[in-house]
């Protein structure tokens, strides 16, 4: 798929647009503070958006998915205990279909308990579960539940973009091989230690 990550908002939001290329069918990964800027990127991608999927229930990521969705005659996806309405609910192992690629649901919990990662071949949407250089903290879930969604998303092939749902980093994206020698929350390998460094 091809990726438009666009930057929203006053809190360094990033959402995406992920166009399957030989369809122009398409997603997009949350949608807060604004619509526009992802319409316009779906106009000049000539995309239809059939989902708009949101990763978890913070304000940030979800004050618009309606609105947008509602706009270009999408549905709203999310975890099955996302507090908001849903056209279509997930959990692991979920699997959405959009033209000829696939997106899985990879459920993870820790900096909510409804967080979820999108990954569609190489591409690695984290929300706030992941950031570049960082991790996103635990405030609808525990550090044992983050540390484990962590460690399954360390064992992904190096090569897998992760593209976050804040521009926290130093660079927008990274790969997770990248991640995991730059990022301390990857390169941890007891819970103890985790702890240490995030608690």
């Amino acid at each position: 798929m091809k990726v438009r990550q666009i930057a929203v908002g006053p809190m360094a939001n990033f959402v995406y647009l992920a166009v399957d290329e030989g369809t122009r069918k398409a997603v997009t990964v949350d949608s807060g503070w604004e619509t526009e800027p992802i319409i316009q990127a779906s106009r000049e991608e000539g995309a239809n958006i059939l989902y708009v999927i949101a990763t978890h229930q913070h304000f940030d990521h979800v004050s618009t998915v309606e609105e947008l969705a509602s706009k270009v005659g999408a549905e709203v996806v999310g975890h099955r205990s996302l507090p908001i309405r849903c056209d279509r609910r997930v959990e692991e192992g979920s699997v959405i279909q959009v033209g000829g690629s696939t997106i899985s649901v990879l459920h993870t919990p820790g900096h909510t308990q409804d967080s979820i990662c999108l990954l569609e071949g190489t591409n690695l949407f984290t929300g706030d579960t992941l950031f570049i250089g960082t991790v996103g903290r635990f405030q609808r879930g525990t550090a044992a539940q983050m540390f484990a969604s962590l460690e399954r998303l360390r064992n992904l092939p190096d090569r897998t973009l992760i593209y976050p749902g804040h521009d926290y980093g130093e660079v927008p994206f990274r790969t997770i091989g990248e991640e995991k020698r730059l990022n301390p929350a990857l390169s941890v390998t007891t819970l103890d230690d985790f702890v240490s460094l995030f608690c």
